[in-house]
């Protein structure tokens, strides 16, 4: 869903920066009285995660299209909304400037339709709501279904919002090559189908996560969060770090080449025999500005692994490569952004 600077006018995008930066300024607001130093940890290891996660594109069947996971679900779930929302602007921003993964300009709209609703609308609309209901009774079997169910659904209604949103933030700039509604209609359905694979992948991290250390979970009950740790912290955090350079340094190669959910419905895949769908043209489409040409000069400067590999050869070593150096690159920004607010919320009390 990641979208190119081509797909908006320089009002739309700004528009869509000063929102983003709002809830991120907000959020960095929320979390100066934050201190958990656990956080630290899984904050780095889960972004990096989500970075090498999103590098898997998996085919949506009878489409010709594929989809990656977003993460903000799982993000704000182990983290909170507002730690999940900085993370995930980590992760767009480094796919943005050094993979050339989604347009400089547009990163702002990035930002809201890949994030703020995973993050905030999912966290406080599905998430919180259902792990404080008495969905599926009590006990840990019925919590477990709570966290399934959640991950699921929170998944599916905030992806059919992102999705959403790039129609309306399309339309809004104006390019007239594509009609609102024959728009909607080529993305809702796609990105239903790829909420619904995010949300089992989402469901069964969480899971994990439940039955080896419960009270990194947010909002379960008194009786979840008081439920015997399975494994130390330092093990969950380990395993998930192998789990994100497994994924990103090799599962990464086994990822569908189909396009994913917005180029299919712009672009269709014909080539192998499938609906041109809005048949735009990929080498000439949407809105051309001297900001979207200056972004895109300042990007080709600072994406050294253009498209996930070596800028001069398509050799799968340089996915490889792609997938461990933005997975260690994402972990270390969150780290860094955690000691620093540590550093300041200490200083102040000082």
């Amino acid at each position: 869903m990641h979208m190119a600077d081509a797909l908006l006018a320089p009002a739309v995008a700004a528009t869509m920066y000063v929102a983003s930066g709002t809830a991120a300024g907000l959020s960095v607001h929320k979390l100066k009285k934050d201190d958990e130093p656990q956080k630290l940890p899984v904050m780095a290891v889960t972004a990096a995660l989500v970075f090498a996660g999103q590098m898997i594109n998996y085919t949506i069947p009878g489409t010709g299209s594929s989809g990656h996971m977003c993460g903000g679900m799982l993000l704000s779930a182990l983290l909170g909304p507002q730690a999940g929302f900085l993370s995930m602007i980590v992760i767009l921003a480094i796919q943005c400037l050094f993979f050339a993964d989604g347009g400089l300009m547009a990163l702002g709209a990035n930002v809201w339709n890949m994030a703020f609703y995973g993050c905030f609308v999912g966290y406080y609309l599905i998430w919180r709501p259902i792990m404080h209901s008495r969905w599926f009774g009590e006990g840990k079997g019925a919590q477990r279904a709570r966290i399934i169910a959640a991950s699921v659904i929170g998944c599916i209604v905030t992806l059919q919002l992102g999705a959403f949103s790039v129609v309306l933030e399309t339309s809004l700039s104006g390019i007239t090559e594509l009609p609102f509604g024959a728009f909607v209609a080529l993305m809702q359905p796609i990105h239903l189908a790829i909420g619904l694979v995010e949300g089992l992948i989402t469901a069964a991290v969480l899971v994990f996560v439940f039955e080896s250390r419960p009270e990194l979970l947010r909002e379960l009950d008194a009786e979840g969060q008081t439920l015997p740790a399975r494994r130390s912290l330092k093990a969950v955090v380990a395993i998930l770090a192998v789990v994100a350079l497994l994924v990103g340094g090799g599962l990464s190669l086994l990822a569908s080449s189909n396009p994913d959910g917005l180029e299919w419905a712009l672009f269709g895949n014909a080539e192998e025999g499938y609906a041109e769908n809005m048949g735009l043209d990929e080498e000439d489409f949407g809105v051309s500005s001297s900001v979207a040409d200056t972004a895109g000069a300042i990007q080709e400067k600072t994406s050294f692994l253009p498209d996930y590999a070596f800028a001069d050869n398509d050799t799968p070593v340089g996915t490889t490569v792609a997938g461990v150096v933005g997975s260690a690159m994402v972990a270390g920004v969150a780290l860094l952004i955690c000691l620093a607010g540590g550093f300041f919320r200490k200083k102040k009390k000082a």
